[in-house]
């Protein structure tokens, strides 16, 4: 039994696959995704899509950094008593430094760590359904449909205005 059929819609106007996305929404076909040419806010804001969870792994790893840092600091501080003109040994104003550069390098690690986990990278498969001209002047809208609308598909899509590839 065949599975979901892929077909891709190319648009040289991006005012057409605004239109064709607010369309598919609507649609008995499942959107997949868009390829752009360009960055577009048009298409962003026709998408809809949720807020990114990126920034709470960059706020994570700063916290964890900033702990780490104040406990390194501390702990070399306990380990090594260096007691100078009778000032304490844990003084926290010169662990603020430490701390600081904790929490930019833990920051930096955890906005890595959640850009390669949010974004699902590495992943091969997305470049099975890919038209190499949606790098050069046509906007790729990719849906789904099972095998028997695949014909209400490429009509859906030459509606709107746009040529249709079909993916095996």
């Amino acid at each position: 039994m065949p599975g979901k059929k892929y077909i891709m819609g190319l648009f040289k106007e991006e005012d057409q696959v605004v239109s064709t996305l607010t369309a598919l929404k609507e649609s008995a076909y499942q959107f997949q995704r868009v390829h752009s040419p360009i960055p577009s806010h048009k298409i962003m804001a026709a998408l809809d899509l949720k807020k990114s969870r990126v920034g709470w792994f960059t706020l994570a790893g700063g916290i964890l950094g900033l702990i780490s840092g104040f406990a390194l600091a501390v702990y070399c501080s306990i380990e090594w008593r260096l007691i100078v003109s009778g000032k304490p040994i844990i003084s926290l104003i010169p662990f603020f430094i430490v701390g600081f550069e904790f929490t930019i390098l833990f920051a930096v690690f955890g906005n890595i760590i959640g850009l390669l986990t949010q974004t699902r990278l590495p992943s091969s498969k997305t470049m099975a359904h890919y038209d190499p001209r949606c790098s050069g002047e046509h906007f790729g809208v990719l849906a789904t449909c099972e095998p028997m609308q695949q014909d209400g598909l490429k009509d859906f899509f030459q509606q709107n205005g746009g040529e249709v590839k079909v993916f095996d």
